[in-house]
């Protein structure tokens, strides 16, 4: 069956509704668009699992703190069809912002605590944005499974809380992080970077990864693991730092690890703002290999 792609909510529900009673499962891959192999690992994932796969393309106002990132965000809805369509998706929604938002929200949905610190810290009202549209999503496709990248491990933490606290039906997958062959993360901001800038960007996962490797030395005191990052990224001033933070599960900032953790952090090049993390796991064999989160963190 070729793609089909949606720009109303009602036709999208009566397709999915069929979906449904075709059984099989329905998995749906949020996305912001200017796809790439990151996304693709989700909807590999998510055609592995699921009879009918839904991408959704919606760049969502919500969630930018300022208009001029909003405007800058890369679009190209017709590449992004194209690479759908070669990954076997069934079903896009692209919804104009009129369709998601005929007026200004007032309910919204916000998960407090989890979202207070890092990404959360320093993008008021962002994850306010993210939870309430996945939520809308999950509403209207109604599916079984939807999958997120743990690149945006604080998204994916938040998300969790949110369907776990208001019992909504449905299991989140999260996907390892796809990276380039320099261990830069992939994401839709990486087009946005100067070929400076491209050069310099690798050098945040560097950096973090050599806060895993003290932690596979022994290393336990999250003072010393944040310096050992800082003065990698010294080398590099092209980078502005904007946090960096070790957390536990719940997102809290660590001052020792003595259970499951992740090093996050958010640099700036330029005019493009990049984020990073990595699970720091004492008992990796080689740490700076990334290994399957099973911790929820």
């Amino acid at each position: 069956m070729s793609l089909e792609v949606f720009r109303s909510i009602s036709p999208l529900r009566e397709r999915l509704a069929e979906a449904r009673r075709a059984g099989g499962g329905i998995g749906l891959v949020p996305t912001m668009g200017a796809l790439h192999r990151g996304h693709l690992g989700l909807i590999e994932r998510a055609r592995r699992e699921n009879r009918t796969v839904t991408v959704s393309i919606f760049v969502n106002p919500l969630q930018f703190n300022q208009p001029q990132d909003y405007e800058r965000y890369p679009v190209n809805l017709e590449g992004d069809l194209s690479l759908s369509a070669a990954a076997g998706v069934d079903v896009v929604f692209a919804p104009p912002a009129g369709e998601m938002y005929p007026a200004p929200p007032l309910a919204v949905v916000e998960v407090s605590r989890l979202s207070d610190h890092l990404c959360g810290a320093h993008r008021p009202g962002h994850f306010r944005g993210v939870a309430t549209v996945v939520m809308k999503l999950l509403q209207i496709t109604q599916p079984d499974r939807a999958y997120f990248g743990e690149k945006d491990a604080q998204q994916l933490a938040i998300i969790e809380r949110m369907v776990r606290d208001l019992n909504v039906p449905v299991a989140i997958v999260p996907v390892a992080t796809v990276r380039e062959p320099d261990g830069l993360a992939l994401s839709s901001r990486n087009q946005l970077l100067s070929p400076e800038e491209r050069q310099a960007a690798p050098a945040l996962y560097a950096a973090l990864q050599a806060a895993a490797a003290a932690v596979a030395r022994g290393e336990r005191d999250a003072d010393a693991l944040r310096r050992e990052v800082l003065a990698n990224l010294e080398r590099h001033p092209a980078i502005r730092l904007e946090y960096l933070e070790i957390v536990g599960r719940d997102m809290q900032p660590l001052t020792s690890l003595d259970g499951p953790a992740r090093i996050a952090a958010a640099i700036w090049l330029g005019q493009t703002r990049l984020i990073d993390n990595v699970l720091l796991n004492r008992s990796s064999a080689k740490p700076g290999v990334e290994v399957e989160d099973t911790t929820g963190v």
